[in-house]
């Protein structure tokens, strides 16, 4: 069976969020050996703008030109890796980086995306409390905003709203508290009750299905490290209540990477400044090896 090999590029942007520390998740994981034990090439780490602490008065949204400026950037540091025949996992940062992976995806073709969160980040500006584009980036990335960040290049939206499975996501409350916009009906929607409904592995399957349909190229997986369980999980900026367990996430995964439609992977938002005790960091980077393991499989397509 083909495969490809891993490539790690590094994304520590904290432009999304109002807070600093996920920045630290690169070299966390890497400590930990993630490289060497996907046998990955280590890439670039990219350098991020300043922030701002004061929201962009036009979008309502923090570092906003910044992370529009940026994300062609990243994009463009991708699309390397594709078209050296690699595989890209990305190390975050927080979830805004999903507007420059998912740009470069759509600068190639038509691609879907398994996006498992523990927040289905819908947010519209005028309800993130904060002005936080880590709340908003799915909805950015599917065309919903203000078109500097829906609209990158002109080529908004970045993915389909049709060609997205929010896996996972356990927001309700919050989502209802502050307003946020509903996730339309022609996204796939799996929540962690579906989830826990129809059992981790056949909600998998179904999420996949849906994005190894004909009509797309491939699949992106976005993991926002907040879908894990907040008692094995708790070094996250917003914490809520349970979520997804070590091997329910795995399998996931597994899943999603089997299907030989994945086309990269990026994780987000662990805060090694939240890790009292490293424990979480390692299970995450453990969680990483041990559902991507030595060489990403491809049935479909042998390259880029």
């Amino acid at each position: 069976m083909p495969t490809l090999s891993y490539a790690i590029l590094e994304a520590p942007s904290t432009l999304g969020l109002a807070t600093d520390g996920v920045e630290r998740l690169p070299g966390r994981l890497l400590s930990h050996g993630l490289a060497e034990r996907i046998h990955a090439r280590r890439g670039r780490r990219l350098a991020v703008p300043q922030k701002d602490p004061t929201p962009d008065i036009e979008t309502g949204t923090l570092n906003a030109r910044a992370i529009a400026a940026w994300s062609p950037t990243l994009a463009d540091a991708v699309e390397a890796m594709l078209d050296a025949g690699e595989f890209p996992v990305i190390l975050g940062g927080d979830c805004t980086i999903l507007l420059g992976t998912m740009l470069a995806f759509r600068r190639r073709g038509r691609y879907g995306l398994l996006f498992v969160d523990g927040n289905a980040d819908f947010f519209q500006p005028e309800a993130e409390p904060n002005g936080e584009g880590a709340s908003m980036d799915l909805a950015f990335a599917t065309g919903y905003g203000p078109s500097l960040l829906a609209d990158i290049e002109g080529r908004g939206p970045l993915v389909r709203p049709q060609d997205v499975v929010a896996f996972a996501y356990r927001d309700h409350k919050d989502q209802e508290e502050y307003g946020s916009r509903p996730l339309p009906d022609e996204l796939r929607a799996i929540d962690l009750p579906a989830v826990r409904s129809l059992g981790i592995e056949r909600a998998a399957r179904a999420a996949v299905d849906h994005l190894a349909r004909a009509e797309l190229e491939g699949f992106f997986i976005h993991l926002d490290a907040d879908c894990l369980d907040d008692a094995i999980m708790p070094a996250v900026d917003f914490r809520v209540p349970g979520g997804l367990s070590w091997d329910e996430l795995r399998v996931a995964l597994e899943v999603a990477l089997s299907s030989g439609k994945a086309v990269g992977l990026e994780v987000t938002i662990y805060n090694p400044r939240l890790d009292e005790d490293g424990s979480a960091g390692r299970g995450l980077a453990d969680l990483l090896v041990a559902a991507l393991g030595t060489a990403a499989p491809r049935t479909r397509r042998a390259s880029f």
